[in-house]
């Protein structure tokens, strides 16, 4: 105990500058500099968008860990919790002997595990013990994914505690190998996603780094959490090609390894090797190829030669083959076109995509990267609730993708696509249009039909969507002027 009117040792997080509180204290402009070099991409949403709220969320502190006042504080070891390095000595040392008892109750913690054990003698109320994983450039992928389900279970346990801060250490320690930059791309990202699905009841996440570090931290916070718009899109061509799926974890499209329930059976699997290898073969077959035969999946449940539930499995796994390979190629024509992007939020709060079936020559794009650049886009979009706004205007058969593109994109699909999208807002339809959706959506797809809305004017659509909150492209403007301008002509003459 502190001596009565010493100032203590320990660190309010309260009294911490948050990540935005710290915009343009930095003292470098550099990276806002570069936004003008990247007009081009601004059509191309970043993964990791601007949001305030979740950057007051994050304090980088330099210091002890084991000094933060918070719910808990991040303790790195070895498998018998028993490792010696700065962070663990200093935790050890400020929390007393009973801690070490208490680890000896725990039996060792496993790599990428999590365990609580109470904080004793420090300011924090509890202590998350983690391993990280040894690197090895052999054994690289191993390694990402144990280090992504450290940070992983710890955040998954802080909030399952009912947590409101925990304070980070660097989990990968310098005798473990693991290069410091690879290591913070991996912690960033998996808070950055965490806070984003689960962490309503979370209010601060410290990353405390020593002198060394601070600089890398620093210098990758805003590619993962961009403290303004022009900061975003200056940080977009730095962030890397891997940011994991919709929590995180590095996506293996290659990893095609399958295990079986029974491991030489003499069971004849057949059908449904036949149907792992249908889903396999992403991107080898002709388009119209890609995930096999679905009616024949759909038969086969209905006939019990595969359950729904593995059926799953394997859609997901294709998906995310699909996913590696859409962030992996060079999208950056398709992204050109301008015919798919993010705006604002509807009036639920909601965000809204935008599709200008204009910008989409048909004929001279490569339908399966369209699909890739739709995947890519969309991945994190879907992860909430989301709408679509899809301009018809002035549309040509040669804007028209047929019926085939849009089953194989519904069948490839993530579900979340399809359950978090809460509705399709169709502009200036036809009535040929109005004719083909319905086709589509009673008897090519399920679920979607009841989702359309079709809005013969921007006037409607407003009462969904603000001005403010979409970018329509000129032409649309124009054309509903005009179109508004002749109905009332022709309602005056009546």
């Amino acid at each position: 105990m502190d001596p009565l009117g010493a100032r203590s040792q320990f660190v309010d997080i309260q009294s911490l500058p948050t990540w935005q509180q710290q915009l343009g204290e930095d003292g470098d402009d550099s990276l806002l500099d570069q936004s003008d070099g990247v007009r081009s991409l601004q059509a191309f949403p970043s993964p990791f968008p601007f949001r305030s709220e979740i950057n007051r969320k994050i304090i980088l502190f330099t210091g002890d860990v084991a000094l933060l006042n918070c719910t808990a504080v991040v303790n790195t070891s070895n498998e018998s919790l028993s490792d010696k390095n700065p962070v663990s000595d200093s935790i050890h040392q400020l929390a007393g002997p009973e801690l070490r008892d208490e680890l000896l109750k725990l039996k060792g913690c496993r790599t990428g595990e999590a365990k609580l054990t109470k904080g004793f003698n420090l300011a924090a109320r509890f202590i998350l013990h983690t391993v990280g994983p040894k690197y090895k450039a052999k054994y690289r992928t191993a390694a990402e994914s144990s280090l992504y389900f450290c940070y992983r279970n710890i955040m998954q346990l802080a909030a399952e505690q009912s947590m409101t801060s925990v304070g980070f250490c660097v989990v990968t320690t310098a005798k473990r190998g693991y290069p410091l930059e690879d290591a913070t791309h991996i912690a960033f990202r998996t808070v950055r996603r965490f806070l984003e699905n689960y962490g309503n009841c979370i209010e601060s996440v410290v990353f405390a780094v020593s002198e060394l570090e601070e600089p890398v931290y620093r210098r990758l916070l805003p590619l993962y959490f961009p403290r303004s718009e022009p900061e975003e899109k200056a940080c977009l061509p730095l962030i890397p090609a891997d940011i994991g799926n919709s929590e995180g974890e590095s996506v293996v499209p290659e990893r095609q390894i399958r295990i079986t329930e029974k491991p030489g059976s003499l069971e004849d699997d057949g059908e449904e090797e036949s149907l792992e290898l249908d889903l396999g073969q992403v991107g080898t077959h002709a388009f119209a190829q890609m995930e096999g035969d679905v009616d024949k999946q759909r038969k086969q449940i209905l006939q019990g030669q595969i359950s729904e539930a593995a059926l799953q499995k394997q859609h997901q796994r294709n998906y995310s083959r699909w996913l590696g390979r859409a962030r992996a190629e060079d999208l950056s024509d398709i992204a050109a076109l301008k015919a798919l992007y993010q705006t604002g939020v509807d009036m639920c709060g909601r965000t809204v995509m935008v599709v200008v079936g204009r910008n989409i020559p048909v004929t001279l794009i490569d339908p399966e990267k369209a699909l890739l650049y739709f995947i890519h886009v969309m991945d994190h979009i879907t992860v909430k609730e989301y709408v679509i706004v899809y301009f018809h205007t002035l549309t040509g058969e040669h804007n028209h993708l047929n019926s085939d593109f849009f089953r194989n994109l519904y069948d490839i699909v993530d579900s979340k696509y399809k359950r978090n999208l809460k509705a399709f807002y169709f502009i200036h339809p036809t009535f040929r249009a109005k004719v083909s959706t319905w086709f589509f959506t009673t008897f090519s797809v399920s679920g979607l039909k009841e989702k359309v809305r079709y809005l013969e004017n921007l006037h409607q659509l407003f009462t969904c969507i603000k001005p403010e909150q979409i970018d329509i492209p000129p032409f649309v403007l124009e054309y509903d002027a005009r179109l508004s301008s002749y109905l009332s002509s022709r309602s005056c003459i009546n």
